[in-house]
């Protein structure tokens, strides 16, 4: 499901030429089922949220030796993967500039830990010149048939502080900053239009969302080439994942069931935690080599 202001997509296009590529023989981490959450895994999906930071390269490492390492390649902003499944445990994510030795330093590293059930979403985000990684808690309950449920995660640098709401007047986001998120909040389903309203009285950007009822959505907000744009993501529906609808390129991934396509240029770095509501608690390991 896409949700975006009425305007060509370039964001899109800008995924579908960088595309990232899984590397690893052997993979042993599954991608989560449409149908339905598996039991013994979290869920983990990754994102670059950071406006003027270049595409990276990004390696998730398995300490227990359950999972064998992943690479993501050329990872551009404004990306976000589908949830990948994979065992708890702990996992050390690194960033390094494209096409750097696998060996080198990272530009960040981080250890963390996936819990079973648990969904998160793990970004680069903030200002190059602040750049950090974010453990985003993602909720996959489900809501009522006759609602939706809707969040906000604002990684706009150009319109630093926006207000959301719908045109009938109902807040989505409010006052929210670049580098956070809001709160989910719940909707009935329909087809929206949603006024993007900048601090200083801007003129709103419009941007339209089909939300459908028991499903759960996490919104983008982006930096365009000609303003704002939009992405819609799901994060679950009817209580369950669901890993369809992320960006329309991507590179092939292998599970116990067979080849699946990995949605989506993969974007910056994974695996889960904890954040407090609406802030995309940054954390930083190592200093900027590049």
């Amino acid at each position: 499901m896409i949700c975006a202001r009425p305007a060509p997509h370039a964001l899109r296009r800008l995924a579908a030429a960088a595309g990232a590529v899984l590397i690893g023989a052997g993979l042993t981490a599954a991608i989560a089922s449409p149908a339905s959450a598996e039991a013994g895994v979290g869920y983990v999906r990754l994102a670059h949220l950071s406006p003027d930071t270049p595409p990276v390269d990004v390696y998730v490492d398995d300490a227990s030796g359950k999972m064998k390492g992943l690479k993501f390649d050329a990872v551009p902003y404004g990306v976000m993967s589908d949830y990948l499944a994979v065992p708890p445990g702990t996992y050390a994510v690194s960033m390094r500039k494209v096409a750097a030795d696998p060996k080198s330093p990272p530009v960040l590293t981080e250890d963390v830990t996936v819990t079973e059930g648990s969904a998160h979403t793990v970004a680069g985000t903030g200002r190059f010149a602040e750049l950090g990684l974010a453990v985003i808690t993602d909720d996959i309950s489900a809501p009522p048939a006759d609602q939706a449920k809707i969040r906000v995660l604002q990684a706009s640098v150009k319109s630093p502080v926006l207000d959301i709401k719908t045109t009938g007047g109902q807040e989505v986001g409010d006052g929210l900053k670049f580098a956070t998120t809001s709160d989910y909040r719940g909707v009935k389903p329909g087809n929206w239009t949603l006024d993007l309203t900048p601090e200083g009285g801007a003129a709103a950007t419009k941007a339209r969302c089909d939300l459908s009822g028991g499903t759960t959505y996490s919104l983008l907000v982006l930096d365009g080439k000609d303003g704002l744009t939009t992405d819609l993501k799901v994060d679950a529906k009817a209580g369950e994942i669901t890993p369809l609808g992320g960006v329309e390129t991507g590179a092939g991934g292998t599970s116990g069931g067979g080849a699946v396509a990995l949605v989506a240029g993969l974007g910056l770095v994974a695996l889960a935690g904890l954040v407090g509501a609406g802030a995309l608690g940054l954390r930083r390991r190592a200093r900027r080599t590049w």
